[in-house]
C-alpha cells in the first residue's frame, strides 16, 4: 500500500524526535529503587523467551512504515517501555513485565459477535494475516499524567469493523479481554470487575486514528503490553487502550468499561484528553516524559484534536473529557 502525504498533520512531529524504546522509565528513579534491576530482568525475560517457542507471526515484521504518522519527540526507549507498565492483571505496580510473560498467547480465538451479519470466531495467527500491517509512531498520554511514544504495528480498527460487518443498529464496540484468574493473578482480587472490558462509538472506531496493536519495534507486541492483540486510541487516556482482547461485541448500548464501573466519577466512557479538565485527584495540565523525565504541556486530543475533534461536536452535555 502506497501512502501520499500531502501537508503534515497538527500532531506530526519529525521521526528522528520520537522516543526510544529504552528511555520509558525514568532510569535514574529505577536504577536508584533496584540497582540493576533492570538488568536482571531483561536478562529474566529473554531466558522465558528462549524457553518458549518461536512466534509464529514474527515474519510479519517488521511492518512497513506508514509515513504519515511522525512524532515531536523522541521515542521511547524499548528497555525503558518493556519495564513500565500497567497491566493490572498482574499486578498493580508498573514492574509487572516478568510476572505478564505467563500470558499464553496460543492457542487464541478471538470472537466477533453481537450485531453483525454473522458472528464467528477466528484465531489470532489466522486474522493478523487478513489485513496488511503497517507501523505508526503514536503518542501515548496515561491518565496519571506521564506519557510515551511508540512505535506500534497493527491495522486500523476500521478494517476489523469491515470484516465483521456490522448491523445498522450497532451503535458501540464492546471489547473484552481474557479471563483466567490461574494465569493471571491479579484476576482474583475481588475488587475489580474482570474481566477487563472497554468500548468505543462505531464512529470512533471509524477514524483512522482508532488502531488494532499486534506488534511494537518491529517484532510482534510483548505480553507485558497486551499480546497477542490490544488497541491504541492515542487522542484517549491510555486506560481506553484494552490489551489482550479476547471479544469484539457489536451492541446497541453503551459499554461501563471496568475503570468506569469501579469509579465513574474519575474513569468516564469518553476519556479524552483534556489539559483544562483536572482529574479529581490531580491536574492535567502537564504531563511527565518518561524516558527524559521532562514536564511537558499536554494538548487537548492529545495532540490529534484536527483529526478527532469533530466526533465530539453535537454531544450536548456529554462528560468527553473524563
Amino acid at each position: 500500500m502506497v501512502f501520499s502525504i500531502r501537508s503534515r498533520p497538527s500532531w506530526a512531529i519529525p521521526e528522528a524526535l520520537a522516543t526510544p524504546e529504552t528511555a520509558f522509565v525514568d532510569r535514574r528513579t529505577l536504577l536508584a529503587g533496584m540497582g540493576l534491576g533492570l538488568a536482571g530482568a531483561t536478562l529474566g525475560l529473554s531466558r522465558k523467551a528462549r524457553a518458549e517457542d518461536a512466534d509464529p507471526t514474527a515474519d510479519l515484521y517488521p511492518a512497513k512504515k506508514n509515513e504519515a504518522f511522525k512524532l515531536d519527540r523522541d521515542l521511547t526507549p524499548e528497555d525503558v517501555n518493556a519495564h513500565y507498565n500497567n497491566f493490572y492483571e498482574y499486578g498493580t505496580q508498573k514492574g509487572i513485565a516478568e510476572a505478564a510473560q505467563a500470558l499464553k498467547t496460543r492457542p487464541w480465538d478471538i470472537e466477533i459477535g453481537g450485531l453483525v451479519e454473522k458472528p464467528f470466531t477466528i484465531g489470532f495467527d489466522e486474522l493478523v494475516r487478513k489485513i496488511p500491517l503497517e507501523t505508526r509512531l503514536y503518542r501515548h498520554r496515561c491518565v496519571e499524567a506521564w506519557s510515551m511514544t511508540i512505535p506500534w504495528a497493527g491495522f486500523p480498527l476500521n478494517k476489523l469493523v469491515a470484516l465483521a460487518k456490522p448491523q445498522a443498529s450497532a451503535k458501540y464496540i464492546r471489547f473484552e479481554t481474557f479471563l483466567d484468574p490461574e494465569m493471571a493473578p491479579g484476576q482474583n482480587d475481588f475488587l475489580y470487575p474482570w474481566p477487563y472490558i472497554e468500548g468505543v462509538t462505531v464512529e470512533e472506531a471509524a477514524n483512522d486514528l482508532a488502531f488494532v496493536v499486534t506488534g511494537a519495534y518491529d517484532k510482534p507486541v510483548a505480553k507485558q503490553h497486551g499480546a497477542p492483540i490490544r488497541l491504541a486510541l492515542p487522542w484517549k487516556y491510555g486506560f481506553k487502550s484494552i490489551k489482550s482482547i479476547r471479544k469484539f461485541d457489536f451492541v446497541e448500548e453503551q459499554p461501563v468499561g471496568l475503570w468506569e464501573a469501579i469509579q465513574p466519577q474519575e474513569y468516564g466512557f469518553w476519556a479524552n484528553v483534556n489539559p483544562e479538565v483536572p482529574h479529581p485527584r490531580w491536574s492535567q495540565a502537564m504531563e511527565r516524559v518518561l524516558h527524559s523525565g521532562d514536564f511537558v504541556l499536554t494538548q487537548i486530543y492529545n495532540g490529534y484534536g484536527a483529526e478527532v475533534a469533530s466526533l465530539y461536536a453535537n454531544l450536548g452535555n456529554e462528560r468527553l473529557f473524563m
